[in-house]
């Protein structure tokens, strides 16, 4: 994503490696580049900003193309936003179904919200601060006023979990 983040923290290791940004623009190109690195043997790591790549960003494509170029790929654990969420709420964590972002559309979101509503699990989404008021509001309206809880900037400095019911949130 941002290379200057992951430079941070190659620096703070003293590791030394050629960076390329990849994302949701540019992962086209990307991909096509770096599958002809590992076609010549070559290594490629995949580091997010956040998170872990593959999670609810575009590092699955590139996975699917070095698997369709028959390099082999070694996930290596990290923090995964939703599940340290999940795990921090104190809802229940023994079926946990993850739907990304919701649509940023009202009626969209209303709408996915409601195909969801019946599964048996606890409900985690991604959503964005300026949306958030929102889709707290539609969840309300579409899931009842249940617990629920918003975590922000889990694993960094600011982060942030507060619990209650909808209606309070």
């Amino acid at each position: 994503e941002d290379t200057r983040h992951t430079r941070k923290l190659l620096n703070a290791f003293e590791i030394e490696a050629k960076l390329v940004s990849y994302h949701e623009h540019n992962e086209v190109e990307r991909t096509e580049e770096l599958v002809k690195v590992l076609e010549f043997g070559k290594s490629v790591a995949v580091v997010s900003d956040a998170g872990t790549p593959g999670i609810n960003d575009p590092g699955y494509r590139l996975v699917r193309a070095a698997r369709d170029a028959g390099a082999e790929v070694i996930p290596i654990p990290g923090a995964v936003a939703f599940v340290n969420a999940a795990v921090a709420s104190g809802l229940p964590t023994d079926a946990l179904f993850f739907g990304g972002f919701l649509p940023s559309k009202t009626g969209e979101r209303r709408r996915r919200l409601e195909e969801v509503s019946s599964i048996p699990a606890t409900l985690v989404f991604y959503e964005t601060p300026h949306r958030i008021v929102a889709s707290l509001r539609d969840c309300l309206e579409v899931l009842g006023d249940r617990m629920a809880s918003v975590a922000r900037e889990l694993t960094k400095m600011h982060e942030e979990i507060v619990s209650g019911k909808l209606s309070e949130l």
